[in-house]
């Protein structure tokens, strides 16, 4: 399992990357925020330190929460109650408070995780059908009544995600992460033009509906 360690204080970061390779995991540690939101995609799991040198790190769990749903433990000195309850709220699976110790960290990691994998554990499908427009996942094609769509990729992994995601709102935030791997920096402009030159080969009006100030959302039935 790769853990990403977001810790701005280099003894603590030691012995936190010691204990998680230690239990057999591989462990990268970042030190800024503003890093981790570009990384996070390649762990399963996030340690987040709340105090980090360019943003707080409740900010970072907030973004991070728009856009990924891997377990981040939060792990820090601040031990008010009303930091505990924001963490909570803001979407962390777990919080602890330094100095931690070692065994209890890899033994919370575990539990969060199995709870991810519980959740997940929906098999995701080959071939999604809605209406007359068919995406299948695995030939990274679409097709609409029969006939293929001539998307690029960047169409193609757009319209992928909105019809996995069908009948509910994908923000602008989990698109540009998706597609580009960085929700907070990406220029949102190039989504505006993906997404005007993947309707304009759909030809359905209302099948990928604005919902502003939020995202998109794919409004069909399935067949």
């Amino acid at each position: 399992m790769d853990v990403l360690i977001v810790e701005d204080d280099d003894a603590m970061a030691g012995a936190l990357t010691a204990a998680v390779e230690s239990a057999g995991h591989h462990a990268q540690r970042l030190s800024r925020g503003a890093d981790a939101l570009l990384s996070h995609r390649n762990f399963q799991v996030i340690l987040l330190d709340l105090g980090l040198p360019d943003m707080d790190g409740l900010d970072v769990l907030r973004k991070l929460r728009q856009v990924t749903d891997v377990p981040i433990l939060i792990l820090t000195a601040r031990d008010d109650e009303r930091s505990v309850v924001l963490g909570l709220r803001s979407g962390a699976d777990d919080y602890l408070v330094k100095p931690v110790k070692l065994v209890e960290l890899l033994a919370r990691i575990e539990a969060v995780t199995r709870r991810a994998g519980r959740a997940g554990g929906v098999p995701q499908e080959d071939i999604i059908v809605l209406e007359d427009v068919a995406v299948d996942l695995n030939r990274r094609t679409a097709a609409k009544g029969g006939a293929p769509l001539p998307l690029t990729a960047t169409e193609f992994e757009l319209l992928a995600l909105l019809a996995r995601h069908a009948g509910s709102v994908v923000t602008r935030e989990q698109i540009l992460d998706a597609l580009w791997g960085d929700a907070f920096l990406a220029s949102s402009r190039s989504l505006d033009v993906h997404l005007t030159g993947l309707r304009a080969k759909l030809q359905k009006p209302g099948f990928i509906i604005n919902v502003r100030g939020v995202g998109y959302r794919v409004e069909a039935s399935g067949a």
